[in-house]
């Protein structure tokens, strides 16, 4: 008898528990024709046999910009990139040479530009005079303490007047956040003079990156701010959000749960949160944040010396972690392991290194980026690149044994199914479409679908010789995914192939 990969799935259908009277009675996911990641638990259900949902980890591509120059040095930080339109891609960031108090005058936002987001060039704007020389790339100065953590946004908000095109944030929990506006992301000024738009200092610390967009999904702005767990300074460091429909009201400050498994995640030191819309899937915010361990201290006095990192910075460690959300005050940690591990030498083992940036932007037809501040409080200081597939935070894995993965009741809208998948030579995926209470629905069972063997970004499903759905379209129904060696990363309901 010969087996096939189908055979071999095929086990994985047992491995399905019986339906409970909530999971029949649940009311659908209207997910309409959006994209949808596996990178939280909204479409599942259940996930059985040897498949689980796993944490995908970027790809180290190395330097990409060294902060060399004598107004940027070992203190650069707090990390912005924005994918301004093809062939323009922007980071900005805080350059000053030497450590001081948060906010102090020798801070100043410096910027790079890349027409790939992989190579970067530091123009000479000749705005500010720094160091004696106007031929550099600092777009803000003589702004303190709004330099200490200025954090610009590309406002996608409809209508939005063309001198507003770009807005910033920055401040301390004394001088509150002012909003800044620009055309050309180079020249800045104050959307209202001395005055913040932000300001209460029991609600938040303000003092780190405190980002802000226009959300698509809620139709606001929204801003994710540094804060504590204990009001108004202790805890934890935490995660607080506000919003508002002009950038100039925002509603009162309130803290963020993180949730795991649907219970309150364990607490961790939060300390930037790099919230912002997934740009293949906005309705999902992904933050990259920084996940901080205070006096967890790994180089001896030694070590630090030969690194020459600052005497204030190595008693503390930190890396990368993963955080979603889809509005609201909820954030999903459906992932504690480190999303960007520190890397091989002394240097990545120091504090607040390792701090990724703000933004995931595209790199290549089936490539994005995230980028990480290194080396911090040394004369190394840089930022490196890390790549990874479009939408590839996580995604639903089963090894050479074979898994299933069963959806919530659900509704869409679209002709066909398009899946982002991997496997392997002899791995394999079949999907079959379900009534609510679990039936294989006529010419969609496993028996009918085509294997899905390969590695692709969007691959339509057919089963026998057909992949139109549009008769299922506006209908409840559950997707079942059978998988061996293989891994699914994001499905969409498309109009078309």
């Amino acid at each position: 008898m010969k087996i096939t990969i189908l055979n071999f799935l095929a086990v994985a259908t047992f491995l399905a528990p019986a339906f409970t009277a909530a999971s029949r009675a649940a009311d659908p996911v209207d997910i309409g024709s959006r994209r949808e990641l596996f990178i939280d638990h909204h479409l599942v259900d259940k996930i059985d046999g040897h498949a689980e949902l796993t944490l995908s980890r970027p790809k180290d591509e190395g330097i990409c910009i060294r902060f060399d120059k004598p107004w940027e040095g070992r203190f650069c930080g707090y990390i912005t990139v924005i994918k301004v339109a093809d062939e323009d891609y922007r980071v900005f960031y805080r350059g000053v040479p030497k450590s001081g108090g948060d906010g102090n005058s020798a801070e100043k936002t410096c910027t790079a530009v890349s027409n790939d987001g992989i190579n970067w060039t530091k123009p000479n704007l000749g705005i500010y005079k720094d160091f004696g020389t106007e031929e550099n790339n600092v777009i803000l100065a003589d702004c303190a303490p709004y330099t200490h953590n200025f954090s610009p946004m590309l406002d996608t908000r409809p209508g939005v007047p063309k001198e507003q095109r770009f807005k910033a944030l920055g401040g301390t929990w004394k001088s509150g956040l002012i909003a800044f506006v620009s055309e050309d992301g180079f020249h800045w000024k104050k959307l209202q003079e001395n005055k913040p738009v932000i300001h209460d200092e029991k609600a938040a610390a303000l003092d780190s990156q405190n980002v802000s967009f226009w959300s698509d999904a809620e139709q606001c702005y929204v801003c994710y701010l540094r804060s504590w767990s204990k009001k108004p300074w202790g805890g934890f460091r935490w995660i607080a959000r506000t919003t508002s429909k002009d950038y100039v009201n925002w509603t009162p400050i309130k803290d963020m749960e993180f949730l795991h498994g649907g219970k309150p995640a364990p607490k961790e030191h939060l300390y930037i949160n790099q919230t912002s819309p997934y740009f293949r899937a906005p309705h999902i915010y992904v933050g990259t944040a920084a996940r901080f361990m205070p006096g967890r201290r790994v180089l001896s006095d030694a070590q630090a010396k030969a690194i020459n990192v600052d005497p204030g910075y190595f008693a503390d460690i930190s890396d990368g972690v993963l955080l979603t959300s889809r509005g609201g005050l909820t954030y999903q940690r459906t992932f504690m392991e480190g999303f960007i591990r520190p890397g091989i030498g002394y240097q990545n083992w120091v504090s607040r290194t390792n701090y990724p940036g703000l933004n995931i932007v595209q790199t290549g037809k089936d490539r994005m980026s995230c980028y990480v501040n290194n080396n911090y409080g040394q004369p190394t200081n840089c930022l490196r690149r890390y790549s990874m597939r479009l939408d590839g935070f996580a995604s639903v894995r089963a090894g050479y044994a074979g898994g299933s993965l069963l959806t919530k009741p659900l509704v869409f809208a679209g002709k066909n199914l398009a899946i982002n998948f991997a496997t392997s030579a002899a791995g394999g995926i079949k999907v079959q479409i379900e009534s609510p209470d679990g039936k294989p629905l006529e010419g969609y069972t496993f028996a009918d679908c085509q294997e899905i063997i390969g590695n692709e970004i969007d691959r339509v499903v057919v089963w026998k010789v057909k992949s139109d759905l549009e008769s299922l379209a506006g209908k409840p129904v559950r997707l079942r995914f059978q998988l061996k060696d293989a891994d699914v990363y994001a499905l969409q309901f498309v109009k078309t192939p």
